[in-house]
């Protein structure tokens, strides 16, 4: 569906009225992105029935800004138009404000980031929704500028005082079409000649999508597509093609090696904006570094290189050295803006720093190895990348492997203490579902390594969402100074209960599959009923049910419910259990018959119940 809803016929200017009696309610949130709001002239409500109430009694629309502490457009907008006292005015006077941390409502956003796709074609954050009071979207937008913003503000409240009742059906048209592309699939038993289309299928879009000369997918922006990377993984392990291998090989080198990780201090970005993967957004997130070091791990058992696992195992140290809390768990971001208002500022060097801290070899060194000559490739300096390798780099210095390793630590070691001295901003938020990856990772580590470091963090994870989250009853979302903060939806419980599945594989501790299992028929209970939820909570009156839910940054929770659920009830002989993930699996044959790249989650589930 491509809907364009026609907001700008109107370019009446209106006066404004009295301002409504709300004021910001988001001072001293425990959400560090919606406590960075308390102090804007707009008045912030938390998304909830009281700002339906207030939408319905003012027959106002909402106005929903959705974003996240690390992003950078984030940050400019709220710059440019939040604290803008002529803006704020407009959206006090003429709208109910609710700001949305995205970390804590990723079913909302998902929904809404599925209605700005399907109605713009594009989506992205800030992410930004006028929803009429009877909760259906009509617009969407992303970053715009104050001048613009401005100008919508009044076109689209002009519009809405002229004829609400015309923009309140469309806006219901729109969303029930939306709901309409959920319909419920055909049911069908995959056969094992299906799982080999289902495979086929997915090389055949894979080649569309990938680039295949420098490495993952598409022409510009590229992200690291854990669940698919991972699914082409488990297809070479199993064929061994030549050109699959080639470039998964490609596509992890050009991720660890150039501008998508960072090369001093470990851990990748969030993606990067240039199909050559040299420029990144700075931010780092957990559950990136955490995915990110699964795979790596699985890439080096099927190639059979060290230097992979090595990079799993630097990525598990960045965040044990960057992102642990003090109460066991890890804190859900990086901001990509330093104390400095700079984006990236925090690791980007320029010349004269580096001579300040580096002697004369040193510093040629660095220079060859990350490539920093010339002009800086950003404004603000160089980013550091693998520009030769240290071999390469001692054979043009003219030296010795060894004396180019030795230069290389006694830099690296002067570099990240100056770095130390920088300020950089973190969301000390600490998500149930990306902890429970962060666990799955450990258990990597830890097989790996029998490292005590990692023991003691798995150790202290565990314990984090086993006795901290949970409380018996109900699984949390998160926790932030010490308090629970919002309800866990089914992206937590499926993940958690992974991590449950995978501590036992390490501990032998049966009462954490016990707790799997009890998460686990809890996910069905709250978020299944002929189709999926993402969340038991919602204001929305469409789009609350997914037959299926794709694989996008994080796996798909669906898909990871069954995958749990198939493991549970092998091992606890439960045949109920099986029966109903086996009804659920066969509603996906259409879409991985279709489009499996979006939907790799299900082809493992579709291969252990398919026929012969």
């Amino acid at each position: 569906m491509q809907r364009r809803f026609t907001l700008f016929l109107v370019l009446l200017l209106v006066s404004l009225p009295t301002q409504a009696g709300l004021r910001n309610t988001l001072t001293n949130h425990p959400s560090p992105y919606l406590s960075m709001h308390g102090k804007d002239p707009v008045n912030w409500q938390t998304w909830g029935s009281a700002a339906f109430n207030a939408a319905r009694k003012e027959n106002k629309l909402i106005y929903v800004s959705s974003g996240y502490f690390s992003c950078h457009w984030c940050h400019v907008m709220q710059r440019e138009s939040y604290q803008n006292t002529e803006i704020a005015r407009l959206i006090n006077t003429h709208f109910i404000p609710v700001k949305v941390d995205r970390e804590l409502n990723p079913a909302l956003d998902a929904y809404l980031i599925n209605f700005l796709e399907n109605t713009q074609g594009y989506s992205g954050w800030p992410l930004n929704v006028f929803i009429t009071p009877h909760g259906h979207p009509l617009v969407g937008l992303v970053y715009q500028p104050p001048s613009e913003f401005k100008t919508l503000l009044t076109k689209l409240n002009t519009l809405w005082q002229e004829d609400a009742a015309q923009l309140s059906k469309e806006a219901n048209n729109a969303a029930a079409e939306l709901d309409l592309q959920n319909s419920r699939p055909p049911s069908h038993v995959a056969s094992k000649h299906d799982i080999k289309t289902y495979q086929q299928t997915l090389l055949s879009q894979t080649w569309q999508l990938a680039d295949e000369i420098q490495g993952g997918f598409g022409e510009q922006n590229k992200f690291p597509m854990v669940p698919q990377l991972q699914a082409l993984l488990a297809i070479y392990e199993q064929d061994k093609d030549t050109r699959l291998g080639n470039f998964l090989r490609l596509s992890l080198d050009q991720m660890s090696s150039q501008g998508m990780y960072d090369q001093l201090g470990g851990g990748f970005y969030r993606y990067v904006v240039d199909p050559g993967w040299q420029i990144p957004h700075f931010e780092k997130m957990l559950y990136d570094n955490a995915l990110l070091a699964t795979l790596y791990f699985d890439a080096a058992r099927v190639f059979k290189n060290p230097k992979y696992r090595d990079t799993a195992l630097h990525t598990i140290d960045f965040i044990l050295r960057y992102m642990s809390h003090k109460d066991g768990a890890f804190i859900a971001s990086l901001s990509a803006i330093d104390s400095n208002n700079v984006e990236g500022g925090y690791y980007l060097w320029q010349a004269d720093e580096l001579k300040k801290h580096l002697n004369k070899d040193e510093y040629q060194l660095i220079r060859l190895h990350w490539g920093m000559s010339g002009n800086p490739s950003l404004d603000d300096g160089y980013h550091a990348v693998q520009h030769t390798s240290l071999l390469e780099t001692s054979t043009l210095m003219d030296i010795s492997a060894d004396q180019a390793i030795a230069l290389y630590h006694s830099a690296e070691e002067k570099l990240l203490k100056a770095r130390s001295q920088r300020t950089l901003p973190r969301d000390i938020k600490r998500l149930a579902a990306w902890n429970a990856l962060t666990l799955s990772a450990l258990i990597e580590a830890i097989s790996e390594t029998k490292d005590e470091k990692y023991i003691h963090a798995a150790n202290s994870v565990h314990h984090y969402l086993t006795q901290e989250l949970w409380d018996g009853k109900n699984l949390f979302r998160a926790h932030s100074d010490n308090k629970p903060l919002g309800n866990a939806g089914l992206e937590d419980y499926s993940l958690v209960t992974k991590a449950l599945i995978d501590w036992n594989r390490y501990s032998k501790d049966e009462t954490s599959l016990q707790l799997a299992l009890h998460l686990n028929h809890q996910a069905w209970e709250r978020f299944y009923d002929d189709g999926w939820q993402r969340s038991d909570e919602t204001f929305l009156q469409y789009g609350n049910r997914s037959y299926l839910i794709s694989d996008d940054v994080l796996p798909s929770p669906s898909a990871m419910v069954i995958q749990n659920s198939l493991f549970l009830a092998h091992y606890f002989d439960d045949k109920a259990l099986l029966a109903k993930t086996g009804q659920a699996v066969r509603l996906s044959h259409e879409i991985l018959f279709n489009e499996p790249f979006w939907y790799v989650g299900y082809i493992r589930p579709a291969m252990s119940l398919a026929i012969k």
